[in-house]
This record gives C-alpha cells, structure tokens and sequence, in this order.
C-alpha cells in the first residue's frame, strides 16, 4: 500500500491509499480520486515529505486524523454506549416505540431509504447518523 498527499483543484489537501501507483493513475483517469470535502475530482499529488514511523510513534490507521474525525468517533461511542443497536429492524423498532407496542429508549440501527422516508412522514422522529453503526457481537 502506499499512501499520497493529494489536493483538488479547490484547495483541499486530504490522504489517499493505493495498492501502488499504478493503481492510483488508474483510478485517477478514470475519475475515481475524488477530494474528501468538495468531491471535487480534479484532483493531483501534492508535495510531500516520506515519513517513516519509529516503533511506539507510529499511530495506527484507525487513529482519527483530525478533530473532525475525533469528533465523529466519540459521537459513534457515546451512540453506541447510550443506545440499543437492533440492526435492520430500526424501522419497525422505532414505529412499535413512536407506537407504545415497545419500552421507550433510544436505539440506532440500519433502514432502507423508503422506510426511514416513510417514518418521517409518519412523523416518527428520527435522524441519519454521519457515520456507520459498528454491529454488536453477542
């Protein structure tokens, strides 16, 4: 894997991973490297310094990279230890709580397009989450 500085032709500077550079020039003329902020996919490599990680300073990839990401990571936690995860029932879940056919208490969980849809416009109240539920393994 290798990793690029990139930047739009807006401005924006973000990362990206490719299986190698030929990768990267693929994906690139095909259209496929867009910026992470405008999706803009003009998009080229920028100046960058090679960087080699010693030991105890290399941070893992899982590490969020800026307090945005940081932000939205403990956002997912404090969902997750706040909240029951029932999957791809979270519409007829919440309709049986909106409905008082189940105990009231916040859950978080997946559902197609048409049926979050159709909730809102049954005035159930619900929103999207700006990132994606880890399932829980009983």
């Amino acid at each position: 894997m290798i990793r690029y500085a990139l930047r739009c032709d807006q401005g924006h500077d973000f990362d990206g991973w490719f299986r190698n550079s030929d990768a990267f020039d693929s994906l690139l003329r095909a259209g496929q490297v867009a910026c992470t902020q405008c999706g803009s996919v003009a998009v080229e490599k920028a100046v960058m310094a090679p960087r080699v990680a010693k030991g105890d300073d290399a941070a893992p990839l899982s590490a969020p990279r800026d307090p945005r990401e940081a932000a939205l990571e403990a956002m997912r936690r404090h969902v997750e230890a706040h909240s029951d995860y029932v999957g791809m029932s979270f519409a007829a879940e919440a309709r049986a709580i909106h409905e008082g056919a189940a105990p009231e208490r916040a859950i978080h969980g997946e559902a197609k397009l048409e049926d979050a849809k159709k909730l809102i416009e049954d005035g159930i109240p619900v929103a999207p989450l700006p990132f994606r539920a880890r399932q829980r393994v009983n």
